[in-house]
């Protein structure tokens, strides 16, 4: 055989070995992705292993059964890890996070901070409809204090930088009301509770102020944390957005569709708007209101 027509025929046949090795690989893999479970992160604050079960009804929610409904939907295993921090989540979930649903500034934060690409594409509704929520600045209840401008001078104890409505939206109401912000502020890096406490611990003659979520509100005298009437608010921050869902900017076309529709889809299942004490389950991110609030 001459030399030419032998490189040609040896040519032809590794262009066959590697079309067949390549065409093997392909199906392998599209084998093996329905199979390959995506991770769901929890890191929302009204989840029921984050919570506490002190108000009936209330910061309960069960993403054991959002998990599933996922499950059905995409056709894939949902392993759903829990976590008040991404860092801490990813731990568990040995470095996967494929969709993470939380506090949405708290979630691009820690996004940020991991070194994440993910993207908000919805937001959950409350028992109300509502995607929002706002920081409440409190003191006691003997305070002299009325209303925001009478802060001032005060000691005014912060949440965390990454938690909008604690601290962000917060300064931007103050700032408002003329009462200065001092560049060294106090904060309490976990719980509302902290906050709360210190404010009734330290009397009503501390001039101690504390900002909480309003979400909060309700399980700190529900748990005991404090009695009803113990703190009084003199001022609302604007609204902030609260639950979002946000999907890793890797993860797949396909399986990001099939989100989307899952999560739009979640309203017509009364008993898992039941399980995330939701009213209208999940509103995306374009749409510029959530569903009215009843009157």
């Amino acid at each position: 055989m001459p030399k030419v027509y032998a490189l040609n025929f040896r040519l032809a046949i590794f262009i066959v070995a590697a079309s067949f090795l390549v065409l093997q690989t392909s199906q392998r893999c599209l084998a093996e992705e329905p199979n390959d479970p995506l991770t769901l992160i929890v890191m929302d604050p009204l989840a029921a292993p984050l919570s506490c079960p002190c108000v009936e009804g209330y910061a309960q929610r069960d993403y054991a059964v959002f998990g599933k409904h996922l499950e059905t939907a995409l056709g894939r295993k949902v392993k759903v890890i829990f976590g008040e921090s991404l860092p801490t989540a990813l731990e568990k979930a040995n470095g996967k996070a494929d969709i993470v649903i939380g506090k949405q500034s708290v979630v691009r934060a820690d996004a940020k901070l991991a070194k994440r690409r993910m993207t908000a594409i919805s937001q959950l509704t409350d028992l109300k409809g509502d995607t929002q929520q706002y920081g409440m600045i409190v003191v006691n209840k003997e305070d002299p204090a009325k209303v925001v401008a009478d802060l001032a001078g005060y000691t005014i104890i912060f949440g965390p930088a990454e938690a909008d409505e604690k601290h962000s939206a917060a300064i931007e109401l103050l700032e408002a009301a003329s009462v200065r912000i001092p560049v060294d502020r106090q904060k309490f890096d976990n719980a509302c509770s902290d906050g709360a406490c210190k404010v009734i611990d330290l009397g009503p003659k501390s001039k101690t102020a504390a900002v909480i979520s309003s979400y909060a509100q309700p399980l700190l005298e529900g748990c005991g944390t404090i009695k009803k009437g113990d703190l009084r608010v003199v001022g609302k921050t604007a609204p902030v957005p609260f639950v979002t869902v946000f999907v890793a900017d890797a993860l797949d076309a396909p399986t990001r569709a099939k989100l989307a529709t899952a999560l739009i889809d979640a309203a017509v299942h009364p008993a898992l708007l039941d399980a995330l004490e939701s009213l209208a389950g999940f509103i995306p991110m374009q749409t510029k209101s959530a569903v009215a609030k009843k009157k």
